[in-house]
């Protein structure tokens, strides 16, 4: 590695410890992805000999069978940020007769897949609120360090024990998703500040925030992108209305769904003109709040119109780029400049290179004042 890179493999049946120095030397590359509406994954592929301790010891013991913990941490100028905190899901291996070339490779996810093997259909939360039932479920795996972070919700009621008993439907990770979606919210998992602790969110997507430092493109030696490209697709924004009965004539009237809120600002001066007009279906089950909740989400996500895809030299970054947060590009043209949205985001680190490739969303054009 790079000598202002540091890479820390840490791995383990249930709490994972640094690696020996074999295993280090071993390592190929590294590759971790991280995205809205994806699980965080990794790939993990070493490259050596039939008699090294990989081979001699750790397979054959289990020590790196599914579901093995893993923990991937990265030190850049003396910054140290988690990558990944996750589980071994399946590893390949390839023999070779040349030496030091048989490879082996270790895939996983992150810490929610642990969440998503037993089927708890049918256990009931008498009287709790959609809140106290994310926190009670979180509480279950303390074994991999998650930290509910809730965001009330005002568009789901609190259920009354005199008329139902709200039950699980289906896994942990399932039911979650299930309220988030009624909630017209998001619920994953990502690695927090240190090793060990995992941040459980259930809540909005919040696009808003203090953005990361500036990707610069075009810029002489202040460049840090080394590609970047930007999409507008005129046809994709959308103008959802929700259809509501006129109590005399029972005619539906179309109520424009607004695609602005606190969590979702406009990203620049001027908006894109919605080309298509389309009702929101599916919400005739829901109550008015939850209606409200998952029609405003709906309409957030239809403007997202201009992306972009580019690649990043991390060392000259000066730090990851990280998903599901704001970033700001410079030296893309006026049109382009401004506040964008990171929706994903892979690293791919090898010896002496640490690069990113990163996709951006936006929902307006021209920076803002």
């Amino acid at each position: 590695m790079a000598s202002d890179l540091l890479l820390s493999l840490r791995l383990g049946p249930l709490l994972a410890e640094q690696v020996p120095r074999e295993v280090v030397d071993a390592l190929l590359s590294v590759q971790v992805s991280e995205g809205v509406g994806q699980p965080g994954g990794f790939r993990l592929s070493f490259g050596t000999g039939r008699r090294s301790l990989l081979f001699r010891e750790l397979l054959p013991s289990g020590a790196l069978d599914p579901p093995a913990r893993a923990q991937i941490v990265v030190t850049i100028r003396g910054q140290a940020t988690v990558l990944m905190d996750g589980v071994v899901t399946r590893h390949e291996v390839t023999p070779s007769a040349e030496p030091g070339q048989a490879r082996l490779t270790l895939t996983g996810e992150d810490v929610s897949r642990m969440m998503d093997v037993v089927d708890f259909t049918g256990v009931p939360f008498m009287g709790l609120p959609p809140e106290a039932r994310v926190a009670l479920i979180c509480a279950k795996y303390p074994m991999y360090g998650l930290v509910p972070q809730i965001v009330p919700s005002v568009y789901l009621a609190d259920p009354n024990p005199l008329e139902s008993v709200p039950a699980q439907q289906g896994t942990d990770l399932a039911y979650l998703k299930a309220l988030a979606a009624q909630a017209g919210y998001q619920f994953y998992v990502e690695p927090g500040s240190v090793p060990g602790v995992n941040v459980a969110y259930w809540g909005p997507l919040v696009r808003a925030g203090t953005p990361q430092p500036t990707l610069w493109a075009n810029a002489d030696t202040a460049t840090n992108v080394e590609t970047l490209t930007f999409t507008f697709d005129g046809f994709s924004a959308t103008q959802y209305v929700v259809l509501v009965q006129e109590p005399i004539t029972k005619f539906p009237v179309p109520i424009p769904v607004p695609d602005i809120t606190p969590v979702n600002p406009p990203m620049g001066a001027r908006r894109p003109t919605p080309l298509k007009v389309s009702a929101i279906r599916g919400l005739a089950k829901l109550s008015a709040m939850q209606a409200t909740g998952v029609a405003l989400s709906r309409a957030a996500d239809s403007y997202e119109v201009i992306s972009g895809q580019g690649t990043l030299d991390v060392l000259r970054y000066g730090q990851p780029l990280r998903a599901r947060r704001p970033v700001t590009v410079r030296g893309a043209s006026l049109g382009y400049d401004g506040a964008y949205f990171v929706k994903s985001v892979t690293h791919d680190i090898k010896r002496g290179a640490y690069t990113q490739h990163f996709t951006l969303t936006r929902n307006a054009f021209l920076p803002l004042p």
